[in-house]
């Protein structure tokens, strides 16, 4: 029997690599240039280490925005593109990226998307930000089922009996936000100390004390499977030297993110350093079509700062409308141009 052929990829004008705000930008800008674009990213959010590593922290240096905080900028970059509405692929990355005999590029995800775009934007930052997995044998057959890194919402848990694995912020929200959904909830840490928010660590203190969360110390040695492949406990390694099976149908980890460049090293463009070069009036690389912005380019000068990744990305949306278009456009504003006016939604 011959196998199913793939389905037939999906047409974009431009996809952007990577959400957090340099790419998040990246697309208003296309969008101001009248190019669609499909936004991809490893996380199973935006906001990239913007809102991952930082959401609380002030920030002082966004034109006109004289402070916020990483969790309110990406917002307010969502906002602003939002007239565009991209399509979004998220919790998955790029694992292949083919330049096509017209000058197009197919792209294929870790989850089996396929796109064919006309051009790419690399807004990576240094490399995609993957959730750091645990390392014992047996859990990655898991992951996606019983075993989830940094969820975006804690939806999986109703009804069920979850362990909530990690020390930071998210974990203890995410701790909170399954209590009054899960069968039980059990936060597991290395030790009995958590960094959260005041307000966070007081809610969390509550359901210790009303029993409606536990809290676990211990590290995961191994897992317990039962014969049909289902996890149904945690080998822990307790502070005293003991071992615990700790039971459970649900685990989701929050133990932070790390960077990866990943594939983006194979995909033929020029590196230096192991930053992608490009060129600084278009930000193009190497290959035509293929445009570096924000952290993952590198060029004598480069400052690694979100606004200088705004800039960026301005200039590499005007080189591509120039590229689709074969010559030069005029400049446009968007005080005063009707054009740029109703592809923002801006009433006459």
């Amino acid at each position: 029997m011959q196998a199913p052929s793939a389905p037939a990829p999906a047409q974009a004008d431009a996809v952007v690599i990577g959400a957090g705000p340099v790419g998040l930008f990246q697309v208003f800008q296309l969008g101001l240039q009248g190019i669609a674009a499909h936004l991809l990213d490893a996380l199973p959010h935006v906001g990239g280490q913007c809102a991952e590593l930082y959401p609380d922290k002030p920030i002082y240096d966004i034109p006109g925005v004289p402070v916020c905080s990483g969790r309110e900028l990406v917002a307010l970059l969502q906002r602003q593109m939002a007239p565009f509405a991209p399509s979004f692929h998220l919790g998955q990355q790029v694992e292949t990226l083919a330049a096509q005999d017209d000058g197009r590029f197919l792209l294929q995800t870790t989850a089996g998307t396929r796109l064919l775009a006309k051009s790419v934007f690399i807004a990576a930052g240094v490399g995609a930000f993957v959730p750091r997995t645990i390392k014992v044998d047996g859990i990655a057959a898991l992951a996606g089922s019983q075993v989830l890194y940094h969820p975006a919402s804690v939806g999986a848990a109703q009804g069920r009996h979850v362990v909530v694995h990690g020390g930071d912020e998210a974990a203890v929200q995410a701790a909170i936000a399954c209590a009054p959904l899960a069968a039980s909830v059990t936060l597991l840490h290395r030790r009995d100390v958590f960094q959260a928010a005041p307000a966070l660590l007081a809610g969390l203190q509550a359901l210790r004390e009303s029993g409606r969360v536990r809290v676990a110390i211990g590290q995961i040695t191994g897992v317990q499977a039962a014969p049909d492949g289902r996890l149904q406990a945690l080998v822990l390694l307790l502070p005293d030297g003991a071992q615990q099976h700790l039971p459970l149908d649900l685990l989701l980890a929050y133990l932070g993110i790390s960077p990866r460049l990943g594939p983006i090293a194979d995909w033929g463009l020029a590196m230096e350093r192991k930053q992608i070069a490009v060129d600084t009036a278009t930000f193009a690389t190497s290959v035509p079509g293929i445009y570096a912005v924000g952290d993952v380019n590198g060029y004598p000068g480069k400052r690694k700062l979100i606004l200088c990744g705004f800039h960026e990305a301005t200039l590499a949306a005007f080189a591509e409308a120039e590229r689709q278009a074969g010559h030069k456009l005029p400049l446009e504003y968007t005080t005063s141009s009707e054009r740029l006016h109703a592809r923002l939604g801006v009433g006459a």
